[in-house]
């Protein structure tokens, strides 16, 4: 859903040439396949189109050209980082290593709305379907953040 919603963002703010956006899974789970239809729905019913989105799985060689890796929750968050100190593309650091760099944040870590104690975003995936419209809104008020502050860091550069 991120995705999607992000991708509109960067081209409603006149970004998409200068950001590319890729969405994948930290396990091999769904490769290939679309969306839940249940979060494909929601988006649906949004204004969102999710045809072209299809499941992949993170491959440890794009840290070498990414720039940001957003993760959705904590233990993506860990795995990603596992799997950045396997890529020995960044230094583990004190006291929580490379998922304390400023290229792998949790989604939600631009969320105005989080707190200290719930920066996940949820998998509605095992709950009921009002689960997808409440992550949905998560996820719009957070890429709203951060396609704020991509604007911002590419009007410096």
């Amino acid at each position: 859903m991120a995705h999607v919603v992000l991708e509109a963002r960067l081209v409603e703010a006149g970004l998409d040439d200068r950001v590319h956006v890729r969405s994948a899974g930290t396990g091999g789970w769904h490769v290939g396949e679309p969306m839940d239809r249940r979060a494909a729905a929601t988006l649906r019913d949004s204004g969102h189109d999710p045809s072209r989105h299809r499941g992949q799985r993170f491959e440890a060689d794009w840290f070498a050209r990414t720039d940001l890796v957003l993760a959705m929750d904590g233990s993506n968050l860990q795995d990603l980082a596992d799997l950045q100190d396997l890529a020995g593309t960044d230094e583990p650091g004190e006291p929580g290593g490379p998922a304390e760099t400023s290229r792998l944040l949790r989604y939600r870590d631009l969320d105005p709305a989080a707190t200290d104690g719930d920066r996940d975003v949820p998998d509605p995936y095992y709950g009921a379907d009002d689960g997808f419209a409440t992550v949905l809104a998560m996820v719009e008020r957070t890429t709203d953040a951060l396609v704020d502050a991509l604007s911002t860091t590419l009007a410096r550069s």
